[in-house]
């Protein structure tokens, strides 16, 4: 999100090397964003990641170019730390930063996959697609069910898992009508994003900020009535274009598998769990979804030695089988993502942009730019950027951050992982142009959430 805006006023800074070394960093940074490596570091990044923002029309897996960028950026991060005095600290205290962040990332979002994995195979989200898809709901309703759905699943399931349940809704009863499809696709990403705005568990940028301790796990709800507003504003406009007549219902009968309403009751244990561990115990969030998945493992045990198919092994509950088909692609992403922006932050970036940003454009604005700029760049290095940077800025400016990066990739089919996900199951009927055709209804829906947070979270 906001890195695209960093890189474009960095690049201005590069040219101005009396700024850059009064740039903020202290001990955790080389100063040398004026250096020829240094800019060629930035260089590397943005390349990277225009490979990642096309990966739609390449086709190359968005984690292969952040990875590649995060090791040429670091091997430039020790070259450059050679002609710093303290440059061997300085790295080492910057990558095993980045690695606990990293790792505690990676450890919680694998729990919650595996989750989402196991009742996906028990057939919890086939079975409610096909309850909804046998009632024979007209296309206004269904616009409205699905995107209610989807604001209040996020929250617990991730954003693209919820949209691409949703949208399968919508292909299975509207597929004959594709301008419904396009709307109803475009109001399931609004909605998934809202809603993942105001949980810990809805969205990557809301659990970094979680994990980092800047805002508790209670107070994330605060944030509900502005991201409902977010999810209202653009809906109610877009009804209107939505046919009011109905579909033939069809005859669609997934049943639940055994223990698959068990395994929802233990990932609301597990989310239980790990506030628990935060919130009384005072230990990472992490820990307790580990701790929750070995409720899974045992389950799966369960499962195996009372299974009366136990000799059918294309029946077989194989827990390890939902750990392969984790969104590995996604976590990896993550760490050349988080890499990458810990080498340029290493080099100095981090804390220009932070100077130039919040203390010369101040936190209200600086936080806003940032949510709009996710709309083109994706929020997760924005947020690893802020959270790197560190700005002093008070709660309802962190809450503004959160929300503004979570809801702010709406604004184009692009700016999120749901509607890049819509766009490839949509058959042609879902696009970026549909999508940035309602982009000023979806803009209005924006300034309201921000507003709303600023009337009820702003005392």
């Amino acid at each position: 999100m906001k890195t695209l805006l960093h890189t474009l006023l960095l690049f201005i800074a590069t040219t101005l090397p009396a700024a850059a070394s009064s740039a903020a960093g202290g001990e955790t940074s080389l100063h040398m964003i004026s250096s020829g490596l240094g800019i060629t570091a930035l260089i590397i990044f943005v390349l990277a990641y225009a490979l990642v923002i096309a990966e739609e029309f390449i086709h190359l897996r968005k984690s292969k170019p952040v990875m590649m960028a995060a090791g040429l950026i670091w091997i430039l991060v020790a070259v450059l730390a050679k002609q710093v005095d303290n440059g061997s600290e300085i790295i080492e205290r910057a990558l095993d930063h980045n690695l606990l962040e990293y790792a505690a990332l990676l450890l919680f979002l694998l729990t919650a996959m595996i989750y989402v994995n196991a009742m996906t195979e028990r057939n919890i989200f086939e079975a409610l697609r096909s309850w909804l898809v046998s009632k024979g709901f007209s296309y206004r309703q269904l616009f409205w069910i699905t995107g209610f759905l989807a604001f209040f699943i996020s929250p617990i399931a991730d954003n693209l898992t919820t949209a691409l349940l949703m949208g399968a809704v919508v292909l299975a009863v509207g597929s004959e009508k594709p301008s419904f499809v396009a709307i109803a696709f475009i109001n399931i990403v609004v909605a998934a994003n809202a809603g993942g705005a105001f949980s810990p568990f809805g969205d990557i940028t809301t659990l970094m900020v979680w994990q980092s301790g800047h805002v508790e796990f209670f107070e994330f709800f605060v944030l509900f009535v502005p991201a409902l507003v977010n999810f209202l504003i653009p809906a109610i406009i877009m009804n209107f274009a939505i046919p009011n007549d109905t579909p033939a219902a069809k005859d669609d009968n997934v049943s639940v598998k055994r223990g698959g309403f068990a395994i929802c009751a233990l990932f609301i244990c597990t989310i239980i769990t790990a506030v628990s561990f935060e919130q009384v115990l005072h230990l990472p969030p992490f820990l307790g979804m580990m701790m929750g998945l070995s409720y899974l493992f045992f389950f799966s045990y369960y499962i195996k030695v009372t299974d009366k198919n136990k000799f059918d092994h294309t029946a077989e509950f194989n827990i390890f089988t939902k750990v392969a088909r984790a969104e590995w692609d996604t976590l990896l992403f993550f760490f050349g993502v988080i890499f990458c922006v810990g080498g340029l932050g290493t080099i100095g970036y981090l804390g220009y942009a932070s100077e130039l940003m919040y203390e010369g454009w101040g936190p209200t604005t600086a936080n806003i730019v940032a949510g709009l700029a996710s709309a083109v760049v994706d929020n997760i290095p924005v947020m690893f950027a802020i959270l790197s940077m560190s700005p002093e800025m008070d709660h309802y400016q962190w809450l503004l951050v959160t929300m503004a990066a979570g809801v702010g990739g709406s604004l184009l089919s692009v700016g999120s992982a749901a509607g890049v996900a819509l766009m490839g199951q949509s058959q042609g009927m879902y696009t970026f142009f549909s999508h940035m055709k309602w982009s000023w209804a979806i803009a209005l829906g924006y300034a309201g959430s921000i507003y709303t947070h600023y009337l009820i979270n702003g005392v």
